[in-house]
C-alpha cells in the first residue's frame, strides 16, 4: 500500500511504501483500548495508603467492662468499629501496571495507523522543518490545518521536537517511543518518512 508523501512545506511529492495494509479491516477497536487502559494504569502513582487496626496508635486499653454497660464488648479502640479506629481492606501502596504483550501492542499501532490512513489523518513528510522554532513549525502545521497533531520524528535529538515542544495544541515524540495513547489524543499523526518505515517494518 501506498502513502502521499510530502515535502518539507508539506506539498505532495509522490508516494511512500507501507510495509503493511492499512485498510479499515486492520482497525482493532478493542485491542487499542486494551493498550490504552494499560498506559494509564501504568501512569498511577499506587501510593495511596491506610492504617490496619494494628498500625493505629493506641488502644492499649480496654474502652469498657466487658458486661453490664449495654454495648457491644469492644477490647480497643482502636477497633474499625470504633471513631478512630483502623480501616479494613483500604488501600495500601500497590502497583497497577498491566503487562501488555508484543503482538498486543503491534497490533494497536497497526490498527492507530489504519484508522489515521483510512480518516485522511497520517500525514508522511520527507522531513520536517529543522530550525527549531516553535513560530516557524506552528506557521507550517497551521497552514495546512494541522495545529493538532502528533509529530513523530526518527531521531530523539532533531530540532523539529524542540520546537514542537510549545505546541498549544501538538507534541512531538520519537519513533522509538511511539505511544497509541498520544496518537488517540491528537486528530492528526505527522510522522517523518524514515520514522514511518520504521514504524510499519516492526509491524511486519
Amino acid at each position: 500500500m501506498e502513502v502521499t508523501l510530502l515535502n518539507n512545506k508539506f506539498e505532495a511529492t509522490g508516494k511512500v511504501k507501507s510495509a503493511v495494509s492499512l485498510n479499515v479491516e486492520d482497525i482493532h477497536v478493542p485491542v487499542v483500548h486494551q493498550v490504552v487502559n494499560a498506559t494509564l494504569a501504568s501512569r498511577r502513582q499506587g501510593n495511596a495508603s491506610t492504617k490496619t487496626k494494628a498500625e493505629v496508635s493506641g488502644g492499649g486499653k480496654k474502652p469498657f467492662k466487658q458486661k453490664g454497660t449495654g454495648n457491644a464488648r469492644q477490647g480497643s479502640t482502636r477497633s474499625p468499629l470504633m471513631p478512630g479506629g483502623g480501616t479494613v481492606f483500604g488501600p495500601k501502596p500497590r502497583c497497577y501496571e498491566q503487562k501488555v504483550n508484543k503482538k498486543v501492542m503491534l497490533k494497536a499501532i497497526h490498527s492507530i495507523l489504519a484508522d489515521k490512513f483510512q480518516s485522511g489523518k497520517l500525514i508522511v513528510v520527507d522531513s520536517l522543518p529543522a530550525t527549531g522554532k516553535t513560530k516557524d513549525l506552528f506557521n507550517l502545521l497551521s497552514g495546512k490545518n494541522l495545529t493538532n497533531a502528533l509529530i513523530v520524528t526518527a531521531s530523539d535529538d532533531s530540532l523539529a521536537l524542540r520546537a514542537a515542544k510549545n505546541l498549544q495544541r501538538g507534541k512531538g515524540i520519537p519513533v522509538d517511543s511511539f505511544s497509541v495513547y498520544e496518537a488517540i489524543k491528537f486528530e492528526n499523526l505527522v510522522i517523518e518518512k524514515s520514522a514511518f518505515e520504521k514504524l510499519t517494518n516492526k509491524l511486519v
